[in-house]
């Protein structure tokens, strides 16, 4: 039985009051789109069909560098993170699964954990895997590496956790692995740049073995932190030369905080796809570097563009197309329910714009070397509000027209402030 946790009948309520606004404006829409031989209804169909997967530490509070600041009614457990992703999926409608992350969310009984998941509404996504973190009891620390450790014995214990973490997958419904790791250097001269990058293939390569026929190893790219002079999988070209070499199942993963300022990332996905090892994205946004900003709140018009790209990978898919979307934040000043919601909407906004795009037209005109028009084929649809059909969308699954008033009105927040121990201060970061 489904236990949902904001009341039906306060969404109902509020999606009466919305209604007749949101049909004038759906109809509105549908005519324009009409005029340009676009069927709303089909888009809308595309849209509830689009789902993006949530994390369980991002339903908690992040850090700066130097604290965390928790807010009352933060959760304290993975069974207390599944009920406030259940929030954002009943309000949203776009985020049935969550992805979890070990050690952080380890449970005695993970039947019991799925079995709690699916009376929430909510399934299982990616397992991640952590080497970045000593945890107590850890015999060999991490602090010179993991899977590019210069000790073998620090090695194998990384390989170990990476192959608990499948097991823990496969009771928890879930099929890919998510393999991100710190390891690098701060100093010219510490380790040997292409010795380190031997080990973590070697220890990689025994992951890779341990999988089962029908998972993936999603390999994770990151420029710098905290390795700030180099970093073993540094960029997606790392990535993808350690995905070929490790087999067909191993993918490369894409976080959008996870490149120098300025890089095309939407050019990185198309070549990703071009060689069959597109694996996945964790959707952020950035500043400066990787700052897990909000979805859309600093550079909307670039996940605009890699949806794009998506649109065309899906079209002309390479040995299949199944990315897996994800999520990935830190929220420091912000309810974090509050803004997992605003960036799931974001992001399905630019997902449905991409849907929007004159395909014919935009590939006519790259032909023709018509820049301007093939330029203005993308603006087209990324001028286009398409908040009426996301919202028409939430509303016919069962989610709210408008989800952060019904969260606000909810006070589930305050609520949970009552019922669960207070989450002490943090020294930062997680």
């Amino acid at each position: 039985m489904t236990e949902l946790p904001i009341s039906s009948d306060l969404i109902a309520e509020r999606n009466a009051a919305h209604l007749a606004a949101l049909e004038d404006d759906y109809a509105a829409l549908g005519r324009k789109l009409a005029r340009a031989g676009i069927d709303i209804d089909a888009v809308k169909a595309k849209v509830a069909g689009f789902s993006v997967a949530v994390p369980s530490w991002g339903a908690g509070r992040g850090g700066t560098r130097f604290a965390k600041f928790p807010i009352p009614g933060e959760p304290t457990n993975i069974h207390e993170k599944l009920e406030d992703c259940a929030v954002i999926q009943q309000l949203g409608r776009t985020t049935p699964r969550v992805s979890p992350h070990f050690p952080w969310d380890k449970v005695s009984d993970y039947k019991a954990l799925r079995e709690h998941a699916a009376a929430l509404g909510l399934g299982f996504d990616a397992v991640n895997s952590n080497t970045f973190q000593d945890q107590p009891g850890q015999p060999h620390t991490y602090a010179n590496g993991s899977l590019a450790a210069q000790d073998a014995a620090t090695r194998q214990q990384a390989v170990d956790h990476n192959i608990e973490c499948i097991e823990i997958g496969r009771q928890l419904g879930s099929t890919d692995l998510t393999v991100w790791v710190g390891d690098g250097t701060n100093f010219p001269g510490q380790q040997d740049l292409g010795r380190s990058l031997d080990r973590y293939l070697e220890a990689a390569a025994k992951i890779y073995a341990a999988l089962p026929d029908d998972w993936r190893m999603l390999l994770e790219h990151k420029m710098f932190e905290p390795a700030f002079y180099s970093t073993v999988i540094s960029d997606w070209g790392s990535s993808i030369l350690a995905a070929q070499e490790l087999g067909p199942r191993a993918k490369c993963l894409v976080d959008l905080g996870h490149h120098a300022p300025n890089v095309n990332i939407e050019q990185i996905v198309a070549r990703l796809h071009r060689f069959g090892k597109l694996g996945g994205f964790h959707f952020n946004d950035s500043k400066y570097g990787d700052d897990d900003l909000d979805s859309g709140s600093i550079n909307p018009h670039q996940l605009f563009l890699v949806f794009n790209e998506l649109a065309e990978a899906e079209a002309n898919p390479r040995d299949g197309f199944n990315p897996s979307y994800m999520i990935d934040q830190s929220h420091n000043v912000t309810d974090p329910i509050e803004s997992m919601l605003s960036s799931a909407e974001t992001i399905t906004q630019c997902y449905a714009k991409a849907a929007l795009v004159d395909r014919a037209a935009l590939h006519g005109a790259q032909e023709a070397n018509d820049t301007m028009m093939a330029f203005q084929s993308l603006r087209r649809a990324y001028n286009t509000d398409v908040a009426p059909i996301l919202a028409m969308a939430r509303m016919e699954a069962g989610g709210a027209i408008d989800v952060l008033e019904a969260y606000r009105l909810s006070q589930y927040r305050s609520r949970k402030a009552q019922e669960r121990k207070a989450v002490g201060l943090g020294a930062g970061i997680v």
